[in-house]
């Protein structure tokens, strides 16, 4: 299906068309947003987003190439919400705490109309889950994959700890507290995770009824 239709530039002319950045681009990244809560995302169009911000589709389909793409960078960036940066802290408690609560972390504070009408287009929207994948969770995986090695090398991850479990302990805890509860999630929410759940079972290497049912006269 063709988008643009007459506003496609010829085959080899991309690379000349002007990128749309800086305050252009977070206009209309804002607009996408405050639309987003307003018509939810199966509404959005991308017709829409261009009259509100007073641009054409042209100018949208020189920066992404669907709202799939438009809407993902929206949520992640429009709330200034840049991909995390690592950190490395020295410990795993250290890295987690930076990764979760600095800018790009667990604590941006997204609207959560905008986070549940996406986790429900996703799907029946292909295109959407492939850009979420790519554009937000994908960068967002890397860090934590070098968070976690490199614990795992300093000894703070015992042998035979499911580390993708603790990789996803977090983020799962994170999205519970805010669509399911509707509760806000803050630097102490984080910690409270990390302290009470993530640190002790990264030293746990089998449940703890096994460890009781093996030691029977520690037991009151």
């Amino acid at each position: 299906m063709n988008h643009l239709e007459d506003d496609v530039p010829a085959v080899g002319a991309a690379h000349t068309r002007p990128r749309v950045e800086g305050e252009r681009e977070e206009q209309i990244l804002d607009t996408t947003v405050r639309l987003l809560v307003d018509l939810g995302y199966d509404r959005l169009t991308l017709d829409a987003v261009a009259a509100d911000a007073h641009a054409s589709k042209a100018t949208l389909y020189r920066r992404w190439r669907g709202k799939a793409e438009l809407v993902v960078d929206a949520v992640t960036r429009a709330k200034r919400c840049p991909e995390p940066v690592d950190v490395d802290s020295g410990s795993l408690r250290g890295d987690l705490m930076a990764v979760a609560c600095n800018a790009g972390g667990l604590t941006d504070d997204v609207p959560l109309s905008v986070l549940a009408g996406l986790m429900s287009a996703m799907h029946h929207d292909a295109d959407l889950e492939r850009a979420f994948r790519e554009r937000f969770l994908a960068p967002r995986i890397d860090v934590l994959d070098a968070v976690f090695e490199r614990a795992r090398k300093r000894g703070e991850i015992e042998a035979g700890v499911d580390i993708q479990l603790l990789f996803d302990v977090l983020p799962g805890m994170v999205l519970h507290r805010r669509l399911i509860m509707g509760g806000s999630v803050d630097d102490d929410f984080i910690a409270r995770i990390i302290d009470g759940v993530l640190l002790p079972a990264a030293h746990r290497t089998e449940p703890v009824s096994r460890r009781s049912t093996t030691n029977p006269g520690r037991e009151l």
